[in-house]
């Protein structure tokens, strides 16, 4: 049995601004297990667009006030762990937990319905509303701490947790199927490449916007078509062309969206990198039928799902880069190039020592 320390190192979120917030500490009290939790030792974590939002108050709808910049539209707890994908050991249980999952490598369930032996009011952000995994050792209810048999390496799994699980989400929400043709933005990203291999695991057709330089690679994953993000999507396209839009940009070209969907099409969002502030025309939107899905809580049955796809080989893992926990700001400086296809990765525990 793994010996657990009574101090870790980990990155303190200690406010709201660039990354001289994140604060490298070897001076942590490592959590305890609650009745229904488990201590996990943290191989690798994932950094994603959330944690750096997170960072800078963007989800504050009041300028940037402290007082609702977090996942769930209330203040931080602050100092803060990040850090929402996790792999990892179980190294410790809590008395309602059974010890043989003591040993267990899991990934963590980024959604959280129980945090502290409570079931929350709402789903809690793993990293948000509670400390994350950007640390040696991280605490969880057992429920959303999912066994994983794989021979991926642990970087490779915690590429998997948010993006993955964010876009199985938005497929199960907008019932992509066999047969229906896929519009994704922002495709070579984390969530939108997780996107491009879990609607190809359905069946359905995909089409790729993208930038010329990353067009092959995503071709490469699976990809049927790709289109330029400068493109006009009605003359690339056609209008009433597309069946779903998985959409993570938002911006000025949102409107073009809509056209390129059929009567009754589905258009499911959970991202706006492209802007947040979008304009409508209510006239398309109900003389076409169409169907809008906000994409955030998880569907109770999208992770686990998740999991027999990564045991069964039917996506497969995109790291770009892989950073130690302490060079974290240097890992996020990077992310924000948006230069990478897939993942940029956090290593924190060497499973060999």
């Amino acid at each position: 049995m793994a010996v657990v320390p009574g101090k870790m190192s980990g990155v303190l979120l200690v406010g709201h601004g660039g990354p001289e917030m994140l604060r490298y500490d070897n001076n942590i009290p490592t959590p305890k297990p609650k009745q229904n939790e488990v201590v996990i030792r943290v191989s690798a974590a994932g950094v994603n667009n959330t944690d750096i939002n997170t960072r800078i108050g963007w989800y504050s709808k009041s300028d940037q006030s402290s007082e609702d910049a977090s996942w769930a539209g209330q203040a931080l707890k602050l100092p803060l762990i990040q850090g929402a994908d996790v792999c990892g050991i179980i190294v410790a249980v809590g008395a309602n937990i059974n010890k043989t999952r003591i040993g267990e490598r899991v990934l963590i369930e980024p959604c959280l319905r129980e945090v502290s032996d409570k079931i929350t009011d709402k789903p809690w952000y793993f990293g948000s509303e509670c400390n994350g995994g950007f640390a040696e050792y991280t605490v969880v209810a057992a429920r959303h701490a999912y066994a994983i048999n794989s021979t991926c390496t642990s970087e490779e799994l915690a590429s998997f947790p948010c993006s993955y699980s964010t876009a199985e989400n938005m497929l199960t929400r907008s019932q992509v199927r066999e047969n229906d043709t896929v519009l994704i933005t922002g495709a070579s990203g984390g969530v939108g490449s997780a996107a491009i291999q879990l609607a190809k695991a359905r069946g359905a057709q995909v089409i790729a916007v993208t930038s010329s330089s990353k067009a092959a690679s995503l071709l490469e994953i699976g990809a049927d078509r790709t289109i330029e993000r400068d493109d006009n999507y009605v003359e690339a396209l056609g209008a009433d062309s597309v069946d779903v839009v998985i959409d993570l940009v938002g911006g000025e070209k949102w409107p073009s969206l809509l056209d390129v969907l059929r009567a009754g099409g589905r258009y499911a969002v959970s991202g706006a990198i492209g802007g947040p502030m979008v304009d409508l025309d209510l006239r398309t939107l109900y003389l076409k039928d169409l169907s809008f899905f906000g994409c955030t809580v998880l569907e109770p049955e999208v992770f686990g799902n998740l999991i027999t796809h990564i045991e069964k080989g039917h996506i497969k893992p995109l790291i770009a880069e892989i950073h130690p926990l302490s060079d974290i700001a240097k890992a996020q400086k990077s992310f924000e190039k948006k230069n990478h296809i897939g993942k940029i990765v956090l290593s924190v525990w060497d499973d060999n020592k």
